[in-house]
């Protein structure tokens, strides 16, 4: 993959009270071959808390939607349903409870991966929260 490929130009988040919505657009599409992770990274304002928010792409598909907990050491995968694309903007609704007790002041960037290795990290996410 090129790094013109599927760069992540913006990233945006909306709340209600139950789901996050989270919307990544690219510059490109996303690849047709190999693997290719969207994400967010959101943290307690020390980075004592993480978690890790993400949908997986093989092949130009939604392979896979979670959020990984790195307190717990844990992952939960939820239902691709909640995810929808084009080839250039992705929208997944987690549910809210992914980044629940990060509280006031919590740091939110997005992240995106390529065939495995980190592609894009610390972008910017607009907050509608």
């Amino acid at each position: 993959m090129s790094t013109h490929d599927a760069f992540l130009k913006q990233a945006s988040i909306t709340a209600t009270e139950a789901t996050l919505v989270a919307s990544f657009e690219i510059d490109g599409s996303i690849p047709a071959s190999g693997a290719y992770v969207v994400g967010l990274m959101a943290a307690s304002p020390d980075y004592s808390s993480q978690r890790r928010l993400g949908v997986e792409f093989m092949n130009g598909e939604a392979i896979a939607f979670f959020a990984f907990n790195h307190d717990q050491g844990t992952e939960e995968n939820f239902d691709l349903k909640d995810v929808w694309h084009t080839s250039n903007t992705i929208t997944a609704n987690f549910p809210i409870s992914a980044i629940n007790g990060l509280g006031k002041g919590h740091v939110i960037t997005a992240f995106s991966e390529a065939d495995g290795r980190e592609f894009q990290s610390g972008v910017p996410v607009t907050e509608s929260l």
